[in-house]
């Protein structure tokens, strides 16, 4: 077992095992009118069945990018994605996408035929089948009373639960989510972290999550990627499994999230070092 320490995050990565997703030394580029612009460069790092591994920077660092690239919506330009030891070439069944929008529920279907449609489509499940999972699902998320509602009757958050409960119910090998609570309001917002991390605890999903927010990704991650500002370059790796909603207060907690941003925001010239491809291997410990 071996462990990598970036000197100011001051927080351990440790490691033993394969990884469920590589992502190997992955640039991203976007083209303007007028020219190429690179929004991740080299980026490398892995993740392990069960993490929930946050990918942290600042607006424009190409966390988003990097997530619909493991999507297979955007291809590296270079590097490559790998899943299961397989590159990926194409969106999937295997990894399924919740956004940031509300408004990527169908309108006209009401909340159980939104989580049917994919289960039948892509998974080829009879009717029946994918309404008993659908409804097995959002009892999962609390929203089975709501099964024939409408999502226009439905709250910001409430749409939240829904597209997450038509994700999980795909038994994706890796759910993707794109600062998905970003637009609430933070009561609501805390809820849907803890209402992730119960979910969490009850189906033990892989989970890539994309947020701006240190607390955020302390709560919600077991493992951080801290990306620098644009052009993405990987910052550090870090273990937070031993934080979460409860800690937020602690001396801990406002102890990491300082260095955290001192990580993320410091000069170049200031930072140390960024790890090599090879040091930020991490490995997944419980």
């Amino acid at each position: 077992m071996t462990t990598h320490e970036h000197p100011r995050a001051g927080l351990r990565v440790v490691g033993g095992g394969l990884p469920l997703l590589q992502v190997d030394n992955v640039s991203l580029e976007y083209r303007t009118p007028d020219r190429v612009v690179r929004a991740t460069h080299r980026v490398s790092f892995d993740v392990h069945a069960a993490d929930r591994f946050v990918l942290l920077g600042p607006s424009g660092c190409g966390k988003s990018t990097l997530l619909k690239a493991v999507a297979g919506f955007v291809p590296p330009a270079e590097g490559e994605i790998r899943l299961d030891g397989q590159r990926v070439r194409a969106p999937g069944p295997d990894r399924i996408v919740v956004f940031q929008e509300f408004d990527q529920l169908p309108p006209w279907k009401t909340v159980r035929q939104n989580v049917m449609f994919p289960l039948q489509r892509a998974r080829g499940l009879s009717r029946a089948e994918a309404s008993d999972t659908a409804m097995h699902f959002l009892d999962k998320v609390g929203l089975a009373g709501f099964a024939d509602a409408y999502p226009h009757t439905l709250s910001g958050g409430m749409k939240q639960r829904v597209a997450i409960a038509r994700a999980l119910a795909m038994r994706p090998k890796v759910l993707l989510m794109d600062e998905p609570f970003a637009a609430l309001d933070a009561l609501t917002r805390r809820r849907m972290q803890e209402e992730l991390l119960a979910l969490w605890e009850d189906a033990s999903f892989t989970l890539l999550f994309v947020t701006h927010s240190i607390e955020e990704a302390l709560v919600v991650g077991s493992r951080i990627l801290l990306l620098s500002p644009h052009p993405g370059r990987v910052r550090a790796e870090l273990n937070s499994h031993q934080f979460s909603l409860a800690s937020q207060g602690s001396a801990e907690f406002q102890h990491a999230a300082q260095r955290i941003h001192r990580t993320l925001f410091e000069e170049p010239e200031q930072a140390a070092p960024a790890a090599t491809p090879q040091s930020r291997r991490a490995t997944h410990t419980h």
